[in-house]
């Protein structure tokens, strides 16, 4: 089975002015065959013209969808890539996990304060409650950050 090789590029918007060519239509007509032409003499064989929405910026926080037109085109790839069955795939490597630190008071356990409840309770749907309670790194945070400042 054949593999090729794609390549997509935006179809001329304007016409091209050429010798003996007046209407606009054959103005576009001309810069589309200057197009493929070129294509063609690169190896790429005309596929088909597609019109697809692409979503852009517009101003700082809002977005707009443009619909732009494309040319689609194809040659065969040089060497021949590999049946996707005879690839082997490499095997995952476990990792050790890292052992968990037991608290050594109620007050150091976070998953003894209400919030920390819920959260182990979650039904997959997000809650826009805040967690009650200061769990130990908290604690040991602000510990940290009061002595800093009564030091300076």
């Amino acid at each position: 089975m054949p593999q090729y090789q794609y390549r997509v590029i935006s179809a001329p918007n304007r016409g091209v002015k050429a010798k003996g060519i007046k209407s606009a239509e054959d103005r576009f007509s001309h810069a589309l065959e200057d197009v493929m032409n070129q294509m063609a003499a690169e190896g790429w064989e005309y596929q088909r013209a597609e019109t697809l929405p692409s979503v852009e910026r517009s101003g700082l926080a809002s977005t707009t969808t443009n619909w732009r037109n494309v040319l689609v085109f194809r040659k065969p790839l040089d060497e021949a890539l590999p049946d996707p069955a005879s690839i082997i795939m490499p095997v995952a490597v476990e990792r050790a996990e890292p052992p968990l630190a037991t608290p050594q008071t109620p007050e150091d356990d976070a998953s003894q304060s209400a919030g920390a409840s819920r959260m182990l309770s979650d039904n997959g749907v997000e809650e826009a409650s805040e967690v009650s309670g200061m769990t130990s790194s908290l604690k040991k945070l602000a510990a940290v950050r009061k002595e800093e400042k009564s030091d300076s």
